[in-house]
């Protein structure tokens, strides 16, 4: 079997990527990686558009931009070289990634899916594949990348871009939160751990009215045989899954505490676990106690 990739030798990661293609090919799995990667996308962008848009873009502060055009815009589509060639006189030179695969797989893709190809060539989905092709030969000569996708699964494809377009460093951004139970679970949260079978400093009047963020809450909670038990537990479980979420390259994680009100154990524990995860996580990482200061009384 061929490699997938073709054209192009690797570089520097591409400010402005062009991505184009056969309809079917993979270009809307193409354009979430790279909004994951930190492009601003826009997809079936007209080529004559390209040149303004990306000023816009650049004005309003994205410094990654990924457009998509192809085969939808119609006759516009017929301008795609003329944009390309604008865009490099003006000194903003698209990368262009050019998606492909099987007249066969195109068309099994198409009876999955029952979509209407967008030039919808009488005769069926075949003959349109036939035109779009010759539609597209000037583009994918142009090309600075060819991704064939006729043997890439979803997550090969995925993997395939990310291996090409991706940061050497960690993308994983780790977010953890403490909530309280009666307000709700954290929509965001992937992990939850519930805190509550620790000892409730609501019930002490000296603690009371503080939060977990005061060091008093705080030393009485981390200093719980309890609180120091399931620490030592959780960190190995978290050095263990942190680089295997970010292997499958997951943008996101979020791992959220809960007590009964958000305010004391949930509070202590997430602004610990941050602690000792930055010690061995390379990654970004963001603390935030969602419920914490509600002016409600808390147990």
């Amino acid at each position: 079997m061929s490699s997938p990739v073709a054209a192009g030798a690797s570089g520097a990661r591409p400010d402005f990527i062009v991505i184009t293609g056969l309809s079917g090919s993979g270009k809307s799995q193409a354009v979430k990686v790279f909004e994951d990667l930190g492009y601003y996308t826009l997809d079936s962008l007209p080529p004559a558009l390209m040149p303004t848009t990306l000023e816009v873009c650049r004005a309003g502060g994205h410094p990654l931009v990924a457009f998509v055009t192809d085969a939808r815009s119609g006759a516009m589509f017929a301008e795609a070289g003329s944009a390309l060639d604008a865009l490099a006189a003006a000194g903003h030179p698209a990368h262009v990634i050019f998606f492909d695969a099987s007249d066969e797989v195109l068309l099994n893709r198409y009876s999955e899916t029952r979509h209407r190809h967008p030039l919808s060539a009488s005769g069926g989905v075949a003959p349109s594949i036939v035109v779009e092709r010759e539609l597209l030969v000037d583009l994918r000569r142009r090309a600075h990348r060819v991704v064939d996708t006729t043997h890439l699964s979803i997550r090969e494809l995925r993997e395939t871009l990310l291996s090409l377009y991706g940061s050497v460093s960690s993308a994983l951004f780790v977010q953890v939160t403490s909530f309280g139970y009666k307000y709700g679970l954290p929509l965001a949260a992937d992990l939850v751990f519930d805190v509550r079978f620790m000892e409730n400093p609501f019930y002490i009047p000296a603690l009371s009215a503080l939060s977990g963020s005061d060091p008093e809450v705080r030393r009485f909670v981390l200093e719980h045989p309890a609180t120091r038990e399931f620490l030592e537990l959780l960190e190995p479980l978290l050095r263990f899954a942190l680089p295997r979420y970010d292997a499958e390259r997951k943008p996101r994680l979020g791992i959220a505490f809960g007590c009964t009100g958000g305010r004391h154990r949930s509070v202590a524990i997430a602004d610990e676990v941050a602690t000792r995860i930055r010690a061995f996580w390379p990654g970004e990482l963001e603390v935030g106690h969602r419920d914490r200061d509600r002016p409600e009384p808390r147990t």
